[in-house]
């Protein structure tokens, strides 16, 4: 298995709505925890553009970017752009983990 980066770009205007919905999306991703899929997550800081990025643990890009259509987020239209790029860890603590 590889790991992959997954970026969200945030849709404009939509603050309120991952407010309501974030609980939601919260328990998806946590549920992809406990399966060994989404190994970290988090909202990008806010001196970026509204997003957030998701390392994902999948057999392909295709197979990572599934994983993130039942995302609330993405269902209820809370995400403009998804990206997916394998990353490979080399050095650093996280190495270590894949």
């Amino acid at each position: 298995m590889a790991v992959y980066a997954v970026t969200y770009t945030y849709a404009e205007n939509s603050t309120e709505a991952r407010d309501l919905h974030r609980p939601a999306h919260r328990a998806y991703l946590d549920g992809l925890s406990q399966q060994g899929v989404n190994l970290c997550s988090g909202p990008l800081g806010p001196d970026n553009a509204p997003g957030a990025l998701l390392l994902f643990r999948t057999e392909s890009a295709r197979e990572a970017l599934d994983h993130t259509e039942p995302d609330p987020f993405r269902v209820e239209g809370l995400v403009s752009d998804v990206s997916v790029r394998e990353w490979v860890p080399v050095l650093g603590p996280l190495a270590k983990e894949f």
